[in-house]
């Protein structure tokens, strides 16, 4: 991911998006150029607001293509649905899609869209692992371990 924000020509999108904001009164705007990477990998992976959030919380890779720091608050849900709606207010939803779509194009790229993502838990093998964390998912209690965050697409074999 970071090599295919490398590829991409952000100059025009960003100057396009300058005189957007997304901010609910009372809170400081996030960055438009990361609002809308980040309406990108919501399109390429398939994800609602919620689960993209959620991402953008969770994976270093999403937070390094929008430009937050890994100790970075990240936006919420309803900042990508305010920050749609303006997209939307100033005609610019379909043309900056479109024209990331042609750089891309342009480099014989293709972004395969639909890839799921598994986190599966693996517990460490000691609590002493300073590599592990406390990771907790849903109901379940805590444990020390990681998460292994695994993709697969239409093109995947079960092998």
């Amino acid at each position: 991911m970071d090599e295919l924000a490398t590829l991409i020509d952000w100059t025009h999108v960003e100057a396009s998006l300058v005189d957007i904001s997304s901010s609910a009164k009372g809170e400081p705007a996030w960055p438009p150029l990361a609002l809308f990477k980040a309406l990108l990998l919501s399109v390429w992976y398939d994800l609602s607001d919620v689960k993209l959030a959620e991402a953008l919380d969770d994976r270093t890779s999403f937070r390094r293509f929008c430009g937050f720091s890994g100790n970075e608050a990240t936006p919420e849900r309803t900042a990508f649905v305010r920050f749609r709606k303006a997209l939307t207010v100033c005609a610019l939803d379909k043309s900056l899609f479109e024209e990331i779509t042609g750089q891309l194009k342009a480099k014989a790229i293709k972004v395969k869209t639909g890839t799921l993502v598994d986190a599966t838990i693996i517990v460490s093998a000691s609590k002493e692992d300073d590599e592990g964390h406390w990771v907790k998912h849903k109901d379940k209690p805590a444990v020390h371990g990681f998460k292994a965050h695994v993709g697969a697409d239409a093109d995947t074999r079960a092998g």
